[in-house]
């Protein structure tokens, strides 16, 4: 079913590139891993059972991991009646509604497809914002489920997840594993290190470069969507100058989830981190939704 949020071919365009070079990367890493190990079931067991449970399971792994629940309609209805609104006007099924207790003001989107999505914000957000500012990162976030993106994002994510994962279990292998006299063991944990760290750095590549304009997409149709572009420009500065003030421990704990945040769990003064973030500055942002506030202004 096709939603009522405008198209973006672009973004269709970058999601099936981004899909393709890293399918290239995935099949060569698993003929490495093959070649290396000499096990095709044992790379395939593993491998496939690990992507199946991030695909499958990506909405339960993130809402474990940022200690949230699904709430009902009795229990937040003011956020159900939001939800339940931009799901009319987007002509979208509805995602399931959950709410996690922290006090960093964000929000995300996850699940496999429209039908199986959720939609979860933390109570620091909803404390922050006025209505019609949390309508707007509600339709940001309905938007990533409406483009598919949220699914692309979360497939494309997992081939750097497995390559960490390697990385990290080649490395405690060599160091506590008593091998370090067998040179032939030594070599191939070394082999298995260098092609996870290239296959890493190129899904890392990758995922920002999609991750940041999918960002600005997500923006433009919730803008779009809303017919309140300075709404959620409003909630875009509330936010990024209510998480530049959480402590940078608290931060660091829901970094890993920084592609699916409506803004990034970092602090914009932190030049290196902001190059390589998953989300544009907050300065482009802002230019952009004054430039769909322009074209509204002249539509109208």
């Amino acid at each position: 079913m096709r939603s009522r949020f405008a198209p973006d071919r672009s973004l269709t365009v970058r999601m099936v590139t981004v899909i393709f070079l890293l399918g290239l990367v995935y099949v060569a890493f698993v003929a490495a891993l093959i070649a290396l190990l000499k096990s095709v079931a044992l790379v395939v067991v593993i491998v496939g059972a690990l992507l199946i449970a991030q695909y499958w399971y990506s909405d339960r792994i993130a809402l474990f991991a940022m200690h949230a629940h699904e709430v009902s309609p009795a229990e937040e209805p003011q956020l159900h009646g939001t939800v339940d609104r931009l799901c009319a006007l987007a002509d979208m099924p509805k995602p399931r509604v959950a709410v996690s207790e922290i006090d960093m003001p964000n929000a995300f989107a996850t699940g496999r497809n429209a039908d199986h999505a959720v939609l979860c914000v933390t109570t620091g957000l909803m404390r922050r914002l006025e209505p019609e500012e949390l309508e707007g990162v509600l339709a940001h976030e309905l938007s990533h489920v409406a483009h598919k993106d949220v699914a692309v994002i979360t497939i494309a994510s997992f081939l750097g997840v497995l390559a960490g994962l390697l990385v990290r279990f080649a490395f405690y292998s060599e160091l506590f594993g008593g091998r370090r006299n067998d040179q032939n063991t030594a070599a191939m944990f070394a082999v298995i290190m260098a092609v996870s760290a290239l296959v890493y750095a190129l899904s890392f590549l990758l995922l920002r470069a999609l991750s940041r304009y999918r960002e600005l997409a997500a923006d433009r149709s919730a803008a779009q969507l809303t017919g309140r572009p300075s709404a959620l420009a409003s909630a875009l500065v509330k936010v990024s100058g209510s998480i530049a003030r959480i402590p940078t421990d608290d931060l660091r704990t829901a970094r890993s989830f920084n592609a699916f945040f409506f803004t990034p769990a970092l602090k914009e003064d932190n030049k290196l981190a902001t190059m390589f973030s998953t989300h544009p500055t907050l300065q482009r942002r802002l230019d952009a939704l004054a430039e769909i506030s322009r074209e509204l202004g002249q539509a109208a």
